[in-house]
């Protein structure tokens, strides 16, 4: 079938939209789904810039959220009309996948970003020509064409055009402190970096007891919002010394747990050297820099240690149903971070992102959806 899809027709190149892409047909295992928003994230950026190469043109997107419009013949958890939230795939029979750690599958890279589908057959062409994936979904397309195993169902009642980034950003950020730090009530924590990512990782902090929790950030009005997010303190690292900051909020010792998804060399080493002693810093951003740690020095000494964690070590259809009844519950607010876009503005809406003015930019591909009562 035809199907409309922003292309990114080579390295740096703004998306164009394109309405003469063909959709591989559905496999056994395979949902097709209607698409009707996905949010915008930093790895589709770091991926149409050339920080990551899944091979040119390329149709990004993966937070992306529909509605089941067919189904494989083997596909038994789901059925037309399903309401679904886009995440990665695993295969779950790899030893990793079996021990309940899917973002380790052994075959993560093959199957998210070989820029082709788990069989290794092209998702999308033009005029019989490849266009490379993203995460076996796409979902910058007016429909795409997933395996089950790519997506979460959610109840009918949830505003689609909201929930797409719980498949990416929001889970990274939260997974990242519910499932890999695992901070326990009373500890401290510090989030460096209020985008989507941070704030996720903020607020599963105030929801793990952690009685401080600081953002550390240099736009006021996204350390405003992390504090109306649960933030109990905010630095401005533009204005102070963050480290020293953190330091005196803490007796001097400094934090249990720290969180970078800034990828900046400097923030990186603040946030290893404002850890208390035996505190873990987690690096998760997507970045090509390089950082530079002393052994000794900054590790061994205090006994630190640093950590990179993929995807928030997380189980989407575990962990994004948890993430939506803290979100009834009003204790994970991530849609105070979105703003829509029409589908057609996904070049400004991208700009927006990566210039901050923008926290989560949501792209409303299905204009006509509207949400359910």
């Amino acid at each position: 079938m035809k199907i409309k899809a922003a292309v990114v027709e080579k390295m740096g190149a703004n998306f164009t939209i394109k309405d003469n892409i063909d959709l591989h047909e559905v496999g056994p295992t395979d949902l097709q789904i209607h698409m009707v928003a996905s949010g915008i994230c930093h790895s589709d950026e770091a991926i149409r810039k050339g920080d990551a190469d899944l091979g040119y043109p390329v149709i990004l997107g993966h937070e992306g959220a529909g509605i089941v419009e067919k189904v494989g013949e083997q596909v038994s958890n789901f059925q037309v009309g399903d309401h679904v939230i886009l995440s990665f795939y695993a295969d779950g029979i790899c030893d990793k996948c079996l021990r309940g750690i899917p973002t380790q599958c052994r075959h993560y890279g093959d199957y998210n970003l070989s820029g082709v589908r788990a069989d290794g057959e092209d998702h999308f062409q033009e005029n019989g020509e490849h266009i490379s994936d993203m995460f076996n979904q796409s979902s910058f397309t007016t429909t795409t064409v997933v395996d089950q195993r790519n997506a979460v169902k959610i109840d009918p009642d949830i505003d689609l055009r909201k929930v797409g980034p719980l498949g990416c950003g929001y889970v990274t950020g939260s997974g990242t402190v519910f499932n890999t730090l695992q901070p326990k009530p009373g500890d401290t924590i510090a989030v460096f970096g209020t985008g989507a990512v941070g704030l996720a990782a903020m607020m599963a902090g105030r929801i793990s007891g952690c009685t401080k929790v600081i953002a550390v950030d240099i736009v006021p009005e996204r350390l405003q919002l992390a504090k109306e997010l649960g933030a109990t303190h905010t630095i401005n690292s533009k204005e102070a010394d963050a480290v020293a900051q953190i330091k005196e909020l803490t007796n001097g010792y400094g934090v249990d747990w720290t969180v970078d998804t800034t990828g900046v060399k400097t923030v990186i080493t603040n946030a290893v050297q404002a850890l208390a002693q035996g505190g873990t810093c987690a690096a998760i951003a997507v970045t090509p820099q390089l950082i530079q740690i002393s052994t000794w020095n900054d590790l061994c000494v205090d006994d630190k240690k640093i950590i990179g964690v993929n995807m928030g070590d997380s189980i989407p259809q575990v962990d994004i149903p948890r993430l939506i009844e803290f979100y009834k519950l009003g204790m994970f607010d991530f849609d105070k971070t979105e703003k829509f876009y029409d589908f057609a503005d996904i070049n400004q809406a991208n700009a927006d992102s990566v210039s901050g003015k923008t926290i989560k930019p949501v792209l409303i591909i299905d204009k006509d959806y509207k949400p359910n009562k």
